[in-house]
């Protein structure tokens, strides 16, 4: 959709050659009644639905009602198509089990290494949290750069932090370039595998981080962030996520501040493919430097999948040696040093790191994993099969992935089949919806392939095609005045009740208040405005069910 400014209009003018429309204002005292039926164009403008030729596509379904091809053609949706389904699980670690007589004779093997190694990497922590503590005691102004004699205690940490590496097993590591100097490239980006990058960022660079809020409070970890003067960010939170920006902006351009890192697919993948990269090192416009990491292995992905942190940590104790490899990549400058736009400099720089990883770039994002991590928590077989590549979605419908989740736990309430798969009973019963025709073309309106059954994917698709339509709301907003006939801001049931029987016939009482109940999300017995549109927010498919009374409320 084009962009618009604030004075441009939301709807296109009608071409001259198409019929206009007159509006008669008659004085109620001095008007009488006329048994003149309005024309399609006037009950256009009494429902507030644009005017649309309905005799291209109206169906008589022999009983005096007449439908449309999909129950959402009043919103002027068409049909929408689903992406299929991608084979890829950016986030599955290779080696999730223990196999084969080699890995077990290895692991046993080095039990007393890896106690050794244990007892080290306890004794770094310890070192290098009470120098970091001497690093920040009594320091104040931290808005500021750190001080250079604080910084040179600090290499005790980072120090530290090297024999961290050597105790899980990383002797070596084998480097491919060198880093910019911190005043031609100020922001760094890097691909994110495992908890060990960081780790070596630490040692290599210490540079300024952006980490998530809620690293602040983990153990040892938090106060040593805290000395590397850590961005914090929310990214649930469109104000925290604008602070930081600006705070990355602000340090980017003050050279006596640190080279900031950034890990911009926002979590950490297997590194067989990059995930869609977050846009906060890019809006600033400075020049970025990428750097890849490679973690090359045969019997143990060093990957942080959907494995614990214990367990990772016991594998990497218990190997002879791990191998990391780390590039460093051309700068990526903004042309003719102007800020470019960040949605583009992200693609560059994520086709430059793809290609030198040898690895394409996925549509998946943060919100893929949160799905994967809420159908593996419900204990679907296959939970890999709720991705939908959520960047792709973000992109289309402006759907968070908070709302996907929503989605998700609406979707498995449906008790989907093995292969992730809901019938159209199990829709109808979560939907609270009867057998009839309009049912049928809401479930008809998501299963695209004519199979009987809709996947997640369709399901969220689906509900975000309808709700992205610019007449979603004004719908949304009809419907609720003609269920609010008191001008209470509260929906009347009996109103509400007839409305739901007019779209779905022979409803008895007991299906009318399963709907009701919908709509009363906060289980107070009443269904205000914010109740209504909440409900239409989170199940975008009943606004459907408002179709025939704003169609035809004045025929």
């Amino acid at each position: 959709m084009a962009e618009h400014d604030l004075t441009s209009p939301l709807l296109s003018p009608r071409s001259s050659d198409q019929p206009q429309t007159v509006l008669t204002v008659l004085d109620d005292e001095d008007s009488e009644p006329s048994d003149q039926q309005p024309s399609d164009q006037q009950s256009s403008l009494l429902t507030g639905i644009p005017y649309r030729d309905r005799n291209l596509c109206r169906v008589n379904n022999g009983n005096g009602h007449v439908r449309f091809p999909t129950p959402y053609e009043f919103l002027w949706s068409g049909e929408f198509a689903v992406p299929a389904p991608t084979t890829v699980d950016p986030f599955r670690n290779g080696t999730p089990f223990i196999s084969g007589v080699y890995e077990v004779m290895k692991i046993v093997l080095c039990l007393p290494i890896a106690l050794a190694r244990l007892v080290l990497f306890g004794l770094c922590m310890a070192v290098g949290y009470i120098a970091t503590r001497i690093a920040l005691e009594g320091w104040k102004d931290k808005q500021n750069p750190m001080p250079k004699w604080r910084s040179r205690i600090m290499w005790v940490t980072r120090g530290c932090a090297r024999v961290i590496l050597f105790s899980f097993g990383y002797q070596w590591i084998r480097r491919k370039g060198i880093p910019a100097p911190r005043e031609i490239a100020p922001i760094v980006v890097s691909n994110h595998v495992s908890y060990i990058e960081p780790i070596f960022y630490f040692y290599e660079l210490f540079p300024t981080i952006v980490a998530s809020e809620s690293h602040d409070s983990m153990p040892f970890v938090g106060t040593i962030i805290r000395a590397m003067q850590v961005i914090y960010v929310n990214r649930f939170s469109p104000p925290s996520r604008k602070n930081a920006v600006n705070e990355i902006k602000r340090r980017a351009s003050c050279d006596a501040f640190p080279r900031v890192l950034l890990f911009p697919e926002g979590t950490t993948t297997n590194g067989k493919v990059l995930i869609s990269f977050q846009l906060g090192a890019f809006i600033p416009g400075h020049p970025i430097q990428p750097i890849i990491v490679r973690y090359p292995h045969v019997h143990f992905d060093q990957s942080w999948g959907l494995i614990s942190l214990a367990k990772l940590m016991f594998r990497m104790f218990t190997q002879f040696h791990n191998f990391m490899e780390v590039e460093y990549l051309p700068i990526i400058t903004p042309p003719n040093h102007q800020k470019q736009n960040a949605v583009q400099l992200a693609e560059t720089t994520g086709q430059a790191m793809a290609s030198a990883l040898n690895v394409v770039q996925t549509s998946h994002s943060v919100g893929d994993l949160m799905l994967l991590m809420k159908a593996a928590q419900l204990q679907q077989e296959k939970p890999w099969s709720y991705m939908v590549e959520m960047a792709r979605i973000e992109s289309l419908y402006h759907i968070s992935s908070l709302e996907a989740v929503d989605f998700l736990d609406k979707f498995l309430s449906m008790n989907p089949d093995t292969s992730g798969c809901v019938k159209k009973q199990d829709f109808f019963r979560v939907m609270q919806l009867k057998a009839c025709t309009l049912s049928e073309e809401i479930f008809g309106f998501l299963d695209v392939e004519k199979s009987g059954s809709i996947t997640f994917k369709q399901f969220l698709f689906g509900s975000a095609h309808v709700m992205n339509q610019p007449l979603f709301r004004p719908a949304c907003e009809l419907a609720f005045a003609e269920c609010d006939t008191e001008g209470d801001n509260y929906c009347t049931e009996k109103e509400m009740a007839d409305i739901f029987r007019q779209a779905i016939p022979d409803l008895n009482e007991d299906e009318v208040h399963g709907l009701l109940n919908l709509f009363d999300t906060n289980n107070d017995g009443r269904i205000s405005r914010d109740n209504f549109f909440s409900c239409l927010r989170k199940n975008p498919l009943l606004i459907a069910l408002f179709s025939p009374r704003l169609l035809h409320k004045d025929l």
